[in-house]
């Protein structure tokens, strides 16, 4: 190979430098504008994990899927996934940690209301705006918090649904209701207790317990008074024990929960003693939903596994979440967004098209219309969840 001497390379270099310069890609490279975070918060360990992962799971399949229009901006788009252990102390303190990182721009969840809602007073702090896949108690957005959304209705209308179906569907003239003590199982239970008298059931029983294993005194109280239906406000958790407590006692009544039974872990704590209960729920099986073919075949695609509850809503929630951090960052010249901006955009989602719904806001962040259903347990096989019976569906705005 022949080599130059100095004054030659001393040319060239000249000449190169009088070269036109390489016109630069209007596409900006990956990450050259920063990095854009999506965080979740649900529970990632314990019990209710089944849900909490399917959130997670959900909205990275929407990460991965939908993040091509702020990728061509040459924004780097990451999901930060946060473990609040369905315990409000440990989303609180997530909440700090990603309300601090300025990168994170959304927060999907949460499943539980109880965690929701304190987590959501840190969000407010940090003008950090939050879609919920899940929560259910009206006091998610009756707080006038205006960075608090959710996809899915709320139990002050499941409660009345609940009350409506036992009483016109199963003609029951008789209702026992027992709480789990948190906010969701109580507000639940509160809105069912309120509703029942005005469609002619009589309430014979008001009994809150906190314990997840022991149930004794209250089925002891339940037998005494023989229903028509036993209500349970709650998650499947302690749903499952108390269900095939209850049971094994020799209650005959009809079983009715709201959409905290929705998972084939209830199935696995209680086995057949749960089969023919009803449960009212905010979403239902991920097939009755029109758009949801292609999703639910590429979560298995990607997980081994069909989708849990709130899997496809947590993927809604992402999707409305990322066109509203295009929108803002398109709205800013390709800079990224602040989070007023991207909370205000998010306000203004109207007729979004996702997998579960058509999709718009009210003032207050709840979705109009929001979808209810009633459905019925068909097996106590786990592996047969999905299969159960889609009863009603209804569309109501809060």
């Amino acid at each position: 190979m022949r080599q130059f001497g100095m004054p030659a390379m001393v040319a060239v270099l000249a000449v190169v430098a009088l070269l036109p310069a390489a016109p630069r890609s209007v596409r900006a490279a990956p990450g050259e504008m920063g990095t854009i975070k999506i965080a979740t918060q649900s529970p990632l360990s314990g019990r209710q994990a089944d849900l909490g992962e399917g959130i997670r799971n959900g909205a990275q399949l929407a990460v991965d899927q939908l993040s091509g229009p702020l990728t061509k901006m040459g924004f780097k788009v990451e999901l930060a996934p946060f473990d609040d252990q369905a315990r409000p102390s440990a989303g609180v303190a997530n909440a700090k940690t990603l309300a601090a990182d300025p990168d994170i721009l959304l927060v999907v969840g949460h499943l539980n209301s109880a965690v929701a809602i304190p987590s959501s007073e840190v969000y407010k702090d940090g003008s950090l705006a939050m879609i919920s896949p899940a929560n259910t108690h009206p006091d998610v957005t009756e707080r006038k918090i205006t960075s608090v959304f959710r996809v899915v209705g709320r139990d002050d209308v499941q409660g009345t649904a609940g009350a409506e179906f036992a009483a016109r569907e199963l003609k029951a003239r008789s209702v026992f209701i027992v709480h789990d003590m948190t906010a969701y199982g109580r507000g639940a239970a509160e809105m069912l207790r309120h509703h029942a008298p005005r469609v002619g059931m009589k309430v014979l029983g008001f009994e809150g317990r906190g314990e997840k294993a022991e149930f004794d005194p209250i089925i002891l109280a339940i037998q005494g008074r023989d229903p028509d239906v036993i209500y349970f406000g709650g998650t499947y958790d302690r749903a499952g024990v108390f269900f095939k407590q209850a049971r094994a006692k020799g209650l005959k009544a009809r079983f009715l929960g709201p959409d905290g039974m929705d998972s084939s872990e209830l199935a696995r704590m209680a086995g057949d003693a749960v089969v023919g209960m009803h449960y009212t729920a905010i979403v239902g099986p991920v097939l009755v939903y029109s758009g949801a073919a292609q999703f639910t075949g590429d979560y298995r695609a990607k997980y081994r596994r069909d989708p849990p509850p709130f899997a496809a809503q947590a993927y809604d929630a992402t999707a409305i979440g990322l066109a509203a951090i295009a929108r803002a960052a398109t709205a800013g010249g390709g800079k990224k967004p602040a989070r007023g901006q991207v909370t205000e955009e998010i306000r203004r989602t109207r007729g979004f098209r996702g997998v579960t719904g058509t999709f718009a806001f009210d003032a207050k962040g709840d979705a109009v219309p929001a979808s209810y259903f009633v459905l019925r347990v068909v097996s106590g096989n786990p592996a047969k969840w999905n299969d159960n019976m889609l009863v009603r569906r209804l569309e109501i705005s809060p």
